[in-house]
């Protein structure tokens, strides 16, 4: 069996002790592929990236990323391998995107280091990859929230770490950029990514998950792959709401 890339045991874990946010959770995540946390708001999905991500530690239970305790990364080592693209960031700088989306050039450069100009190429191939090369020299406070939410997926490609995590991705984005950045994860796994995103929208991780992970309550209602996930029954207990699921033309369509 291949090495999962994270493997995650009886992980348990609030902000407040007398209250679990996330409550023994137990769950591989393939390696290479692109996984789903699906479930309603206010379930734990945004916690359990930051998590995955080695921000915070555990109450309880044992995060292992590619192999080894994530607790054994060095905060540098963990930067190389993991990106995070949050649901939204404040920038308190006046960066215009460009110079933005360099920073994740950072755990590449050594103390007081300058960009190199192989740094800067990956900036530009990037941003003309994702369609957003006109905003380059725009500063991030003047973007839309659907351009912001872009030029965050820029930033984490351009760390080339081979572990995605991405918070409601789609959330801020018109039906254009919301299907574009859709086909990116999908094509992801392909150049050796693993992606990890959260969504309250099952009809997203029908599109583009291998594997699915439903939370609910701070609890895992099931972990498998998108076929076993995504049935009318499993979903109305998600939800808390009828739901039906079909094929047409191809496609899992969620209504």
């Amino acid at each position: 069996m291949n090495t999962p890339a994270y493997r995650v045991r009886g992980l348990t874990f609030g902000y407040r002790p007398s209250r679990a946010v996330l409550k023994d959770l137990n769950f591989d995540l393939p390696a290479q592929a692109v996984t789903a946390v699906l479930g309603p708001n206010a379930t734990g999905k945004s916690t359990l990236l930051h998590l995955l991500l080695g921000l915070w530690s555990a109450w309880e239970g044992s995060i292992h990323l590619l192999g080894k305790p994530l607790s054994a990364y060095t905060q540098a080592a963990r930067s190389r391998l993991v990106a995070l693209v949050p649901q939204r960031e404040h920038v308190p700088f006046a960066f215009r995107v460009r110079e933005y989306v360099l920073l994740g050039r950072s755990p590449y450069l050594g103390l007081l280091a300058q960009p190199t100009e192989d740094d800067q190429a990956q900036v530009e191939g990037v941003l003309r990859r994702l369609g957003i090369a006109s905003l380059a020299d725009r500063q991030v406070a003047s973007l839309s929230g659907g351009e912001h939410q872009m030029v965050l997926v820029a930033r984490a490609l351009v760390q080339n770490a081979p572990v995605l995590l991405l918070d409601e991705p789609t959330a801020h984005l018109d039906l254009g950029n919301k299907r574009r950045i859709l086909h990116l994860l999908r094509d992801l796994p392909a150049a050796g990514h693993t992606v990890v995103f959260t969504t309250h929208d099952p009809q997203a991780a029908a599109h583009v998950a291998d594997y699915i992970l439903m939370l609910r309550g701070g609890r895992l209602l099931f972990a498998g792959p998108p076929a076993e996930a995504l049935t009318p029954a499993r979903l109305s207990t998600l939800y808390d709401v009828p739901l039906q699921v079909t094929r047409f033309q191809g496609q899992t369509v969620i209504f």
